[in-house]
């Protein structure tokens, strides 16, 4: 961990004090403003019900179809590029076969707000997706998704556990899955679209295509299958080299194919009953360059080394809303969903005389998912009524890992497993009661959970632990609409994220070497509490949000600390364990939003965004490096009716030493990226209402620049920092067909 002063600077504070203050000054003398923005977003994420994004009372990002398309947002790296204080890991595949595992995980997963990994829950369609797995050379990701198949995301920031539980300390992402009627207008029975693009950042080609139908008037369709072929994301490395000087990207092959079936079933006006079917295809080749030796050889020199990756999610679901209209329930919706995906690493090492070696590594989730869910709307009168959300979580995930192979780690044999089998179970209550009178609206929400690991002995070669625990995630929300146009809202949240199995089980032990690791069945879950207040303007000119927020954490588990020993091999070794060591703040500021010029649709707008977060690791007062630096954007929008066009402004933030941790680089003092400032150029052109082409120019400048998350860890005396830049100047191009 890494972070931060105890909140935001003075000076900080006064400025969004003064803008807050600035907002609602203007707000009186317009009072109920010329133009009301007609933003009425629907989202789901935010209460675990319909309800209009501007009626969440707090920070949420919604990024529609229309948008992804017109931006080309082909993976989950792209879907951030212009939010606030919300990043994806994507370092560059220089990783070995038993040592190192930079770049194995792709597209690592989301930071949200300075916190990262599984500390960010994920979900699709509102079902838990993966975590991800790093020990030692292996590292899997959470990047179980494919943009052509998702009709929306919802990015909630700040603690979700009280409405879905463990894993939502930093918030949530919800990929939400497309759905027949977006292709359905009017008295349309069938339609549908295609798709295909190239880009430029990793010569990529990506088609899809959607067919959807209306078999009867309560049968409807869909079928979407996605694909592409891609190469390793390009940098502006220089040299080629076929060892570790190489800075260019090494050869790498991605082949992603994905598939949604859906069938929506309404046998009546009150019933909608929905059969999803999701399956997800990766593979990463790799012919790692970077990794061989340069002469003169040894006879353990690699001369050769290649690996693949392989990612493979199935999931199916049943998702069934009926109105009931009782004293209970107004509505009550019922999930059932099963869900296997499994990630393969494998790697061969071609060494010089000494054996070759081979390394064979699975790590799967099976999962089963039940939520029984009621809503409620309770009205005292005219202007004030309660809105419950209230149900039952039930989760069982039984948790894998196997190595296999040849030449095993010194002192060890194949097969062997870095944590036991484990099924993890969490059964959870929760209520939500939205109070709405007059121009408030106040959301209390509870949820209780009680989680299980229980870890299989069979096949593990230490004494497995298994351990229980239960936790308790208050929140409270407060929205007041001051005018029509503009709102005040603050919230305060907790968070927990509970133990896994790799966390209370980890092993690994080098006799020779003289060290191992220990479970610890006494882990407690991690937790949080946040604060945030924000304030909404829409005046149909100007929109925009603003929001600041601090939070506390504590019980952070740190895996792999050295606890005891020696390090005597055979007699004292050194022991490392999973414990619950760490206490943090993270504070910061965001504001987003575009001032619209635009009349009929036609005209321009101004589109910005800018964010800020800072933290510090409160037991030894140091940075938390998992905090990025500061992003804004800005952009020029332009829309002539067949045609628009847009460039948009991205300035990084270099990284200060001040606030950076220096211990997590072993040799020398960590690299710096400076800041950077970026053109990017695109254009859609309507050829006629169902034919569509995008372009766009990204880096227009050629600019080189390095992202933080990316370059973690590494020295700023490394031979090869170019190996870790941005892609410089690319075309992509998407052409687009409804049907």
């Amino acid at each position: 961990m890494t972070l931060s002063r105890p909140c935001l600077p003075e000076f900080r504070l006064r400025l969004l004090a003064g803008l807050i203050g600035s907002v609602f000054a203007t707000g009186a003398v317009a009072q109920e403003s010329v133009r009301t923005a007609a933003l009425d977003t629907i989202v789901v994420s935010g209460s675990r019900s319909e309800q209009k994004r501007d009626d969440v009372p707090a920070s949420m990002e919604v990024l529609d179809r229309e948008t992804m398309e017109a931006e080309q947002v082909n993976d989950i790296r792209d879907a951030v590029r212009d939010m606030p204080n919300v990043s994806v890991k994507r370092a560059p595949a220089r990783f070995g076969l038993a040592a190192g595992n930079t770049g194995r995980d792709g597209n690592a997963g989301f930071n949200i707000r300075g916190l990262d990994g599984n500390r960010v829950l994920l979900l699709t369609d509102g079902i838990r997706t993966p975590r991800s797995y790093v020990f030692s050379a292996n590292a899997f990701g959470r990047d179980y998704f494919d943009i052509g198949l998702i009709e929306r995301i919802e990015v909630l920031k700040g603690p979700a556990s009280a409405l879905y539980g463990s894993d939502g300390m930093a918030g949530l992402v919800n990929l939400i899955t497309r759905e027949p009627q977006s292709f359905l207008q009017g008295d349309t029975t069938f339609g549908g679209s295609a798709s295909v693009g190239y880009s430029g950042e990793d010569d990529g080609w990506h088609t899809g295509l959607s067919l959807a139908g209306k078999a009867s008037d309560t049968v409807q369709w869909l079928l979407s299958a996605s694909g592409s072929k891609t190469e390793g994301l390009k940098n502006m490395g220089t040299n080629d080299s076929a060892n570790s000087d190489r800075t260019t990207p090494n050869p790498q092959d991605d082949t992603n194919r994905a598939l949604l079936a859906k069938v929506i079933l309404t046998p009546t006006a009150d019933q909608r009953h929905a059969l999803t079917y999701e399956h997800i295809d990766k593979t990463s080749d790799y012919d790692m360059l970077s990794g061989r030796s340069k002469p003169p050889y040894t006879s353990t020199s690699v001369i050769d080394l290649q690996s693949e990756t392989t990612m493979k999610r199935d999931r199916f679901t049943y998702d069934g809303r009926i109105k009931v209209d009782s004293a209970m329930a107004d509505s009550i919706q019922a999930v059932l969903s099963y869900q296997k995906a499994g990630s393969n690493e494998y790697a061969y090492e071609n060494r010089y005389t000494a054996a070759d070696r081979v390394r064979d590594v699975d790590y799967d989730e099976d999962t089963w998912q039940a939520i029984l869910q009621a809503n409620k709307v309770v009205r005292v009168s005219p202007d004030w009524a309660h809105s419950l959300t209230y149900g039952f979580d039930f989760t069982r995930t039984d948790v894998t890992n196997l190595q296999t192979g040849l030449v095993p780690p010194a002192g060890e044999t194949y097969p062997l497993k870095r944590f036991p089998d484990t099924r993890e179970t969490s059964s959870a209550f929760y209520i939500q009661d939205e109070i709405i009178h007059d121009r408030w609206s106040i959301t209390p929400g509870l949820r209780f959970d009680q989680y299980d690991i229980d870890a299989d002995q069979t096949g593990f070669n230490a004494t497995a632990a298994s351990t229980s625990g239960s936790a308790v995630s208050p929140k409270l929300g407060v929205l007041f609409r001051a005018t029509p146009s503009y709102s005040l809202y603050g919230n305060y949240a907790t968070g927990f994220k509970a133990p896994n199995a790799f966390q209370v089980n980890n092993f690994f032990e080098n006799v020779q070497a003289g060290y191992k690791t220990i479970p610890n069945p006494d882990l407690k879950p991690e937790k949080s509490q946040n604060f945030e207040i924000g304030v909404r303007g829409r005046t149909g000119i100007v929109n925009f949000d603003v929001a600041a927020f601090t939070g506390n954490y504590k019980d952070l588990i740190e895996e792999n600390r050295l606890v005891g020993g020696r390090g005597i091999p055979r007699i004292d070794p050194l022991v490392f364990q999973s414990v619950n060591i760490g206490e943090a703040r993270i504070s910061g500021f965001e504001f987003k939003g575009d001032v619209d010029f635009t009349e009929q649709g036609r005209g321009f707008s101004v589109p910005f965004a800018y964010g800020h977060t800072e933290g510090t690791n409160k037991t030894d007062d140091r940075p938390l490096n998992s905090v990025d630096p500061d992003k804004g954007s800005v952009g020029l929008k332009y829309n002539a009716g067949a045609w628009s066009a847009r460039l948009d402004v991205v300035y990084y933030a270099g990284k200060k030493r001040g606030d950076v941790d220096p211990s997590e680089v072993t040799t020398g003092q960590q690299f710096l990226p400076p800041s950077a400032t970026t053109l990017d150029i695109s254009a859609q052109w309507r050829i006629n209402p169902r034919l569509r082409l995008n372009v766009g120019i990204v880096n227009v400048t050629d600019k080189k620049y390095w992202r933080w998350s990316d370059v973690r860890g590494l020295a700023s005396n490394s031979t090869v920092l170019d190996a870790y830049s941005q892609p410089g100047r690319t075309f992509n191009a998407t052409l687009v067909a409804d049907f």
